[in-house]
């Protein structure tokens, strides 16, 4: 049969690409803009090309109205997101963003949802000098945001087995592999000097993505089953390890996931990544390539809110896309191999993996890292690392694994987690520990609400049903996003809020505990009194009337309080 003829959304360019198309490959006016001391800002053509160096400019919402008044520039900052393949990281360069987190940020550290650092505050005129310690330990934030491929995930723990380490190493190869070739990073932030002889700057290609990159994002995560801690189904392009006898024989392959949407257009919604093959691990970076150039070829470059992947999954079809994959590959993917996933949580506390290391899960609620008054977690994880000789690995759930402990090494760390009261948050009810939260604000200039700040005051009051009922135990998967941009993934929560105005949350149930159903909202524009009434009747009903073994999620469907979403087009039905 042939190949339907594809075709790209008609429509004029967004700005973002005439930004892109006149940026002299993500170069624009940085160089000069970076070097300008009369602001602390910078224009928002020049802003949407940070993002592929990885920084956004925010400011500080908290002060912003103060310093209008006093007729001043907002407090701008910046955002700076690290590249960090599968969330690894050695015990040197955390030192090295505990360092710059004091040293140019905020004093914190905020763990993401897609395994990586990010550094909050950092002043523009301080930005070179951030990027380039950074890069003087070994890592990067080229391409951690923008038009491009970001941060690979991968199931953090690669020492729980063999199989996990060798997955690690192909999400690093394709983590390195994709990045953009451009050398515009280098020549800004490492003081690159073009050399004699060289193509001139209008020779320089990209390969894969060309001179506009990509229409929007496009996030890889790579699960071993039975855990699906990274929430595959949420990627544009997600690999499904699949094992035999113990042995890694290949991926299926799932394409078209993503969290985003827009309030009130029913033309935009989350949407879960499909199934359509299984290919060898030798396999994977050319699979990769050829689906991102596809979204290149046809992804929607005028309108950006139906940009991602998935819309043009959507559009063009699954087995037309599949059907020009295979094209673009020169033969057919295999069929896909049996998987099952069981949860997308993390194990906590001390676990004993492969070789006879030990490994320490580490709560951090929110993500984020700093020392508190009662709690000195920044300091504590500051002293362990000074001594540590494994690695520090971050979750898809934004907690922290202290990896490769030797038993000989494993008494002295767990003295210094007891010193610094550092937990593992069993004290906590599962449904905290179950939690995540986007940054929201007072730096994300996309938020309508709270969300890291605000989710701890929810949870202890939650918590209150929660353990009248007897389910403090009960694993309950909750995320809450201040927009619905989707960072913390929303959509995957069995009970997920996205904010919709100060202190007021669209409410959503009915996700699948281990990520494969999509939630649907259950109540539109509520405050925490509201939030805490639905609840105060769904939490007892669930802890009387479920079944052995029934997931939150799933029990809110059988029971009819929300219809199941059995696929994004169907979100807002």
């Amino acid at each position: 049969m042939a190949n339907k003829v594809l075709k790209a959304p008609e429509g004029s360019p967004s700005d973002v690409e005439r930004i892109k198309e006149d940026s002299n490959y993500l170069r624009g006016t940085l160089k000069e803009t970076m070097a300008e001391r009369l602001s602390s800002g910078i224009s928002e053509d020049d802003n949407r090309l940070m993002k592929f160096h990885g920084s956004y400019l925010q400011d500080d919402r908290d002060v912003r109205n103060e310093r209008q008044k006093q007729k001043l520039e907002p407090a701008y900052q910046f955002m700076l997101r690290v590249r960090l393949p599968g969330g690894v990281a050695t015990p040197n360069q955390w030192l090295v963003m505990d360092d710059l987190a004091q040293k140019y940020g905020n004093g914190t550290m905020k763990l993401t949802t897609r395994q990586t650092f990010q550094l909050h505050g950092i002043l523009k005129w301080n930005m070179k000098s951030t990027i380039q310690e950074i890069h003087g330990s070994l890592l990067d934030t080229i391409a951690a945001c923008g038009d491009v491929n970001r941060n690979v995930m991968c199931n953090p723990n690669p020492y729980q087995s063999e199989v996990h380490a060798e997955v690690y190493e192909w999400a690093k190869v394709l983590s390195d592999d994709l990045l953009p070739r451009t050398r515009a990073y280098h020549e800004l932030w490492l003081d690159e000097e073009k050399v004699a002889g060289t193509p001139d700057v209008e020779e320089e290609v990209e390969p894969m993505y060309g001179p506009l990159y990509l229409p929007r994002k496009f996030k890889i995560g790579v699960a071993v089953p039975p855990s699906n801690d990274i929430d595959v189904f949420s990627q544009d392009l997600g690999y499904i390890a699949i094992v035999e006898d113990g042995n890694l024989v290949g991926f299926n392959v799932a394409i078209g996931g993503g969290m985003g949407m827009t309030h009130g257009d029913k033309e935009t919604y989350p949407q879960l990544a499909k199934v359509i093959g299984f290919c060898k691990p030798e396999q994977v970076y050319e699979v990769a390539e050829k689906i991102i150039t596809i979204q290149r070829d046809y992804g929607n470059r005028s309108v950006r809110k139906n940009a991602r992947f998935k819309y043009t999954v959507d559009r063009l079809g699954l087995e037309n896309v599949k059907e020009e994959l295979e094209n673009r590959l020169g033969y057919k993917l295999e069929d896909a191999k049996p998987f099952s996933f069981d949860h997308n949580g993390d194990r906590y506390g001390w676990e004993k993996g492969i070789k006879g290391k030990w490994h320490f899960t580490l709560f951090v609620e929110g993500g984020r890292v700093t020392d508190y008054d009662d709690y000195k977690l920044m300091t504590g994880l500051r002293e362990i690392a000074k001594i540590h000789t494994g690695d520090i690995r971050l979750t898809a759930n934004q907690n922290l694994i202290i990896a490769d402990v030797s038993s000989q090494k494993k008494k002295q760390i767990n003295e210094l987690i007891e010193r610094y009261g550092l937990t593992d948050g069993k004290h906590h009810s599962a449904l905290r520990r179950s939690s995540i939260a986007c940054v929201s604000l007072p730096t994300c200039g996309l938020a309508m609400a709270e969300a890291e700040r605000y989710l701890p005051v929810l949870m202890t009051k939650i918590e209150k049903i929660v353990d009248e009922n007897g389910l403090r135990d009960k694993e309950i998967t909750i995320r809450m996003t201040g927009c619905p941009n989707g960072c913390a993934r929303h959509a995957l929560g069995e009970i997920g809020f996205i904010g919709k105005g100060p202190g007021k949350y669209n409410m959503y149930l009915g996700a699948a505990h281990d990520g494969s159903r999509l939630s649907k909202m259950h109540r539109e524009n509520i405050g925490e009194e509201e939030i805490l009434k639905e609840l105060g009747e769904i939490i007892p009903r669930y802890a009387k009337e479920r079944e052995e073994n029934e997931h939150f999620g799933d029990f809110v469907v059988r029971a009819g309080i929300i219809n199941a979403t059995t696929d994004g087009t169907n979100f807002h039905a």
